[in-house]
């Protein structure tokens, strides 16, 4: 493996570095309250070339590999991780639609979503399950040239704030399970559309709700892979959105390791400083071990991914592990603090409610664990 980068590749990391710190760490908190990105900033990530750099210039994107990718990502996320899932959505969205829409739909939507004039999401949970992900009952009926889509996605990340969403529909009998299960650009403006947003306990700056259907009228040629196809085609892109995932809650647990090392070191408490104590730096000393091993496996997944081979088991590894190593780190850290810690006037206690949301969307542990063992053992 060869995680070497070229002096553009560099550049664009810096870039991503440079914003994270002028333009995202300031407001990290001010966006919580919001309860918004912004249009605004999205944009500005876009014109920066931060939004799905991976994606081949011809339609809009910075020609990067994968691993670049999710350098960027993680260095957006030490910022906001908020922020950062912009970024992940993206990649994960313009992998699927440049690799199986029609030329119609990815020239109209790439360019856009890579350049951040339009904010994507996906519609995958429904009411009665979120890991039986194929077990769907939303349906995509054929019109002609038309599909009618009627029923609810929940738990979508974005659900109020995206422009549009890659929508998961059964077109065939509910006893071909993954097989009849399609996939759909659909505009979010579109009659028929309704939207709710949860109160949740983090995360707040993305936002997370339901998108309803109501007989949504959606074109063929936005149609995402074969029909009865779309879910065992267009899933492939997860792999690579979890491992941008692992590196994004790794992020933020590195913020809080360069915060705390320093702090031990000021602290002073019965005449010594706070670093004099094994028990403080021991577990800070791990927390550095586990998460140099837990961004290896990230990277090493993406670089897979840059070469063509196989990276499922690699990418599952990254999911279940980086965020809940992640979530140790942040309470860690926060414990450390003491009060000062556990108070909304340091950024400890809003980390620990957004990255704990990471332990969950995408794949729980045990479904990655799954993942894993499946890789050896097979299904």
């Amino acid at each position: 493996m060869d995680f070497a980068l070229d002096e553009f590749q560099l550049s664009m990391v810096d870039t991503a570095k440079k914003f994270a710190v002028e333009k995202l760490a300031p407001h990290y908190q001010q966006r919580e309250y919001d309860g918004t990105i912004g249009p605004e900033l999205i944009r500005e990530m876009g014109q920066l070339g931060l939004i799905a750099p991976e994606v081949p210039s011809e339609h809009g994107g910075s020609d990067l590999d994968t691993l670049t990718s999710g350098l960027i990502t993680e260095a957006i996320a030490e910022g906001d991780m908020n922020v950062a899932y912009v970024q992940i959505m993206a990649s994960l969205l313009s992998s699927c639609i440049v690799s199986y829409a029609t030329p119609e739909a990815i020239d109209e939507i790439i360019p856009k979503m890579c350049g951040g004039e339009i904010l994507g999401s996906i519609g995958l949970t429904e009411p009665r399950g979120g890991s039986d992900a194929a077990n769907l009952s939303l349906k995509a009926e054929r019109d002609g040239d038309l599909y009618r889509l009627n029923g609810e996605k929940t738990s979508i990340s974005l659900a109020d704030q995206a422009d549009i969403n890659l929508v998961f529909a059964r077109t065939g009998t509910p006893e071909q399970k993954a097989h009849g299960v399609s996939a759909f650009i659909v505009k979010l403006d579109s009659p028929g559309i309704s939207r709710s947003r949860f109160e949740d306990l983090g995360e707040k700056a993305v936002g997370r709700g339901s998108i309803f259907f109501d007989d949504v009228e959606v074109d063929a040629r936005y149609r995402v892979g074969d029909e009865g196809k779309g879910f065992v085609q267009v899933m492939q892109g997860f792999d690579f959105s979890r491992a941008l995932i692992g590196l994004q809650c790794i992020a933020v647990a590195r913020k809080c390791l360069d915060e705390t090392w320093p702090f031990i070191q000021q602290r002073e408490t019965f005449g010594k400083p706070l670093s004099v104590n094994q028990g403080i730096t021991f577990p800070l000393a791990e927390a550095e071990t586990h998460l140099e091993g837990a961004r290896l496996v990230c990277l090493k997944a993406l670089w897979l991914k840059s070469q063509n081979l196989d990276h499922t088991k690699e990418a599952a590894m990254a999911k279940w592990w980086a965020p809940k190593l992640a979530f140790d780190i942040v309470h860690q850290c926060l414990l450390i603090h003491g009060h000062g810690g556990y108070s909304n006037e340091m950024p400890f206690e809003q980390r620990l409610r957004d990255v704990m949301g990471m332990q969950i969307g995408d794949g729980t542990a045990q479904i990655m664990k799954m993942v894993i063992a499946r890789g050896y053992v097979g299904k």
